[in-house]
């Protein structure tokens, strides 16, 4: 008989854990799990290799491996002459690259410009770092002092400044000049908007409907050219906008139209029972909408005020169509320059500005996505 004391087939000790499948962990792992868990999403997988491929290996080789690096003129872009097919031709950016950033700035006052490029660095970083202490005292300094700072710095005419025209004005200065206002501007002007529309006030709610579809309505071409060419006509007799000065008012009146539908878009998404507490706490109406509504309301539209502004951003190369050479208008004058005529010189010029318009657009989206996370809008990425 089997003495049932006997328990030596019993483990003691916790058997020691396998690492898990290869195929099931690591890189390997995530792709099995993301791009081949089954038969229509490796199809797609595979779409998406080719696709890539056949657009991203004509690009590199173009801006990279073909590319010449240096040379003086034309000569050094030329096929007959390098020997070889020609990609790139940066030696012509670089020569052009000054007037790619300041225009028809003048070359002995530039450093005033780059001092309101470091100036506006030096405020915006730490405004966008959640981490930053004195957020107030650096919002008053980008809003209320750089502006004035930054105006006369840039148009001159003070403390010795030469003067310098805004028709003086061009690539991405005024790409920045443009964007950066309207971006500025529009959203306050969207949100006083966005209330006004929501408003209990017939006349209020009216005047706003009317001031967004009439803005939404028409394209931003007719805005700007409405701005530059019909409104002096409609003037007084000597009375003059500057011709920056207005494309800076179209365009912000243009965006602040959009802005008001993004920004009621959160307004409508906040629930009711928010109001009936704010206004059970003896909250006043802006009381409410400051501390309560439109915090939550932003957050939650994010995206969307963000994507106004990334395309804001791009549309600011429409300026050239009343005479303003914004980034991309300075690159397509350029192109009438024999001494950098070549085939590959327009395709040059326009990947240059598209790699810089990229890089700004892109910075807002991945900034977009880390406010986001940080606020926890709602859902998780």
């Amino acid at each position: 008989m089997t003495d049932m004391t006997d328990l030596s087939y019993v483990r003691t000790t916790e058997a020691e854990a396998k690492p898990a499948p290869v195929s099931t962990t690591g890189f390997i792992g995530w792709m099995r799990r993301n791009l081949f868990s089954s038969i229509p999403n490796t199809i797609l997988t595979l779409i998406g290799i080719w696709l890539a491929y056949s657009i991203f290996a004509p690009l590199i080789n173009f801006a990279f491996v073909h590319a010449v690096w240096t040379g003086d003129n034309r000569d050094a872009c030329l096929a007959q002459n390098v020997g070889r097919e020609v990609g790139a031709c940066w030696p012509y950016v670089e020569a052009y690259f000054p007037q790619f950033i300041y225009g028809r700035y003048p070359v002995e006052e530039r450093y005033r410009v780059d001092i309101v490029y470091l100036l506006f660095a030096l405020l915006i970083v730490p405004m966008l770092i959640p981490s930053v202490p004195a957020k107030r005292l650096n919002g008053l300094l980008l809003l209320v002092a750089f502006p004035i700072v930054a105006f006369f710095l840039l148009v001159g005419g003070v403390f010795g400044l030469p003067v310098v025209e805004t028709s003086q004005w061009g690539g991405l200065l005024v790409t920045l000049v443009i964007a950066v206002t309207g971006i500025t501007a529009s959203l306050p002007i969207g949100i006083l908007l966005a209330l006004g529309r929501r408003s209990d006030m017939p006349i209020v709610r009216l005047l706003s409907i009317i001031f967004i579809e009439f803005w939404r309505g028409v394209p931003l071409i007719t805005v700007l050219f409405m701005a530059s060419v019909m409104l002096p006509l409609f003037l007084p007799e000597g009375v003059t906008f500057d011709k920056l000065m207005r494309v800076l008012i179209g365009v912000t009146l243009f965006s602040s139209a959009y802005m008001a539908e993004v920004v009621r878009g959160g307004l409508q998404a906040i629930p009711k029972g928010q109001y009936e507490g704010a206004q059970a706490l003896g909250l006043r109406f802006w009381q409410m909408m400051r501390l309560i509504i439109l915090p939550q309301a932003l957050k939650l539209v994010i995206p969307g005020i963000v994507g106004t502004f990334i395309g804001l951003f791009k549309d600011t190369t429409l300026v050239l169509i009343v005479g303003m050479f914004d980034l991309l208008g300075q690159v397509q004058s350029s192109f009438t320059d024999p001494t950098w005529a070549s085939p590959s010189q327009s395709h040059t010029g326009y990947l240059f500005a598209a790699a810089i318009f990229w890089v700004f657009c892109f910075g807002m989206s991945r900034y977009s996505l880390f406010m986001e996370k940080k606020l926890h809008t709602g859902h998780k990425r």
